[in-house]
């Protein structure tokens, strides 16, 4: 239970400490989940996953979240680190959605299907790259195993590319009221580079289309980092999708993890990638502008208006943070389908098969398509519940969790605290009587202060992308 906390620290615009960045900027996990999912077993006899439903289904339990991983792409783009599957059949997206029933009958059946769904998410992939009566088949399959909230919040990833009205149309009609759309850089040249060619116009008319039919929240994604960019160009990127009024953005440091995702090698071999240098002044330009344009920095990568629910939430102490990254939905078990995804409970997280044959194997033999995960400590779930705090409140108010923890939390981490200390001679934090804040300094590196909580952390270079 996430316990509300006093307004947090400020979100004014303040001048990025280059300096610093420089500094403290390291390999390390983005905490979208603690443990990080580097940490996953593929023992599962001894985590014991196949309890996690049901221990799930305790008196009290809160609401739903539910994600569709949507894997296809027609083409690769070279940047791209998500689990995706190319290819140009439509009829894989009919036999995926087959395989898909079948995850959420055998899920559902273990499920106290009357907790009510307070979020849905279509990822991938492209979620567009299944038909309009696909999609419609989709929101059927959510209706009928499913109590989905009336002011349930359901979003979906788009890509201007293979967008079409009518794609709108059925989106809406299955209750979607959300979409973030890939546009990544405006440049060409960029767009070449990374073999994701896109016309800004295809971002003006999707907008267009999602605002028509009554999206309440439409959002950009742009990434820095990418082949080719440079500060001028990257501004006019900025300055075209400010022009399109986003409710959020998320501006992605790109991480280049040529030993994970093998496509990304071919920017090692073109030598295209911007230096250290100018990735940062990318990231310092984008930070200047956006807070000017009167976005809240909501930390990290994620900039939201001031009264979009996000920044609401951050404010009152309520923000939460799961695998899609910030969220408004604290307190909510996340169920998650399809290839890679990662479902999450109280005490466990549970990953799928990540290569479509075996998922489906899995399913066609009846059984949950459970490939990795990890059983919580009780010690895993304190500093989770540090660590997510920190993330997003940005500050550590010792008498909240020592009531959450059910413990001293000053004199039980006194260690963790003490390690601080050169993080406050810099800076990026302050301590106070009543517990610990980070400075505006500090904001970008809020990775870098979690870490300092991370008993598992080892700075592994091969392991996590950069924190900036």
């Amino acid at each position: 239970m996430i316990l509300p906390t006093e307004p947090t620290v400020s979100s004014r615009a303040a001048p990025l400490a280059l300096d610093l960045i420089r500094k403290y900027s390291i390999p390390g996990p983005r905490y979208t989940s603690y443990p990080p999912a580097t940490q996953f077993t593929a023992d599962l006899p001894t985590v014991r996953l196949e309890d996690a439903i049901a221990e799930d289904n305790a008196p009290g339990a809160g609401p739903v979240s539910l994600y569709f991983h949507l894997p296809f792409c027609e083409t690769r783009c070279w940047f791209c680190g998500c689990n995706t599957v190319i290819t140009r059949r439509r009829d894989a997206a009919g036999e995926y959605l087959d395989d898909l029933a079948r995850e959420v009958k055998l899920t559902a059946a273990r499920m106290d299907r009357t907790r009510p769904v307070t979020q849905v998410h279509l990822g991938g992939g492209t979620p567009t790259f299944f038909p309009p009566d696909q999609l419609r088949r989709l929101g059927a399959l959510l209706r009928e195993y499913f109590q989905i909230a009336p002011d349930a919040e359901f979003s979906v990833e788009v890509d201007p590319r293979r967008l079409t009205e009518e794609h709108v149309v059925a989106l809406h009609e299955i209750g979607a009221n959300r979409a973030s759309l890939g546009v990544q850089d405006t440049d060409s040249r960029v767009q070449l580079a990374i073999h994701r060619f896109q016309p800004h116009h295809l971002n003006q008319r999707a907008f267009e289309w999602m605002r028509g039919h009554g999206f309440e929240s439409v959002n950009v994604d742009l990434i820095f980092g990418l082949p080719l960019q440079k500060a001028e160009g990257f501004s006019r990127t900025i300055e075209d999708v400010l022009a399109l009024s986003p409710d959020r953005l998320s501006v992605f440091s790109y991480a280049h993890v040529p030993w994970i995702k093998p496509a990304q090698r071919i920017f090692d071999d073109r030598g295209q990638l911007p230096t250290a240098e100018e990735k940062l002044a990318m990231f310092a330009l984008a930070h200047e502008k956006l807070t000017a344009a009167g976005f809240v920095d909501i930390g990290l990568d994620h900039f939201a208006r001031p009264d979009d629910s996000l920044a609401v939430a951050q404010r009152s102490g309520t923000l939460h943070r799961n695998f899609q990254g910030y969220t408004t939905q604290a307190g909510a078990s996340l169920y998650a389908f399809g290839i890679s995804s990662i479902s999450s409970t109280a005490n466990t997280y549970r990953q799928n098969h990540k290569a479509l044959l075996e998922w489906r194997a899995s399913l066609t033999a009846g059984e949950l398509p459970v490939e990795r995960g990890l059983r919580l400590t009780e010690e895993d779930q304190r500093r989770r519940t540090i660590i997510m705090r920190l993330m997003c409140d940005r500050r550590l108010d010792y008498s909240v969790l020592s009531r959450l923890l059910g413990l001293d939390f000053a004199a039980t981490y006194a260690a963790d605290l003490g390690r601080l200390e050169d993080l406050r001679e810099d800076g990026l934090i302050r301590f106070s009587p009543q517990g610990l804040e980070v400075t505006p300094v500090g904001i970008p590196l809020l990775r870098v202060i979690a870490m300092r909580f991370d008993p598992l952390f080892t700075a592994a270079p091969r392991r996590h992308a950069q924190a900036i």
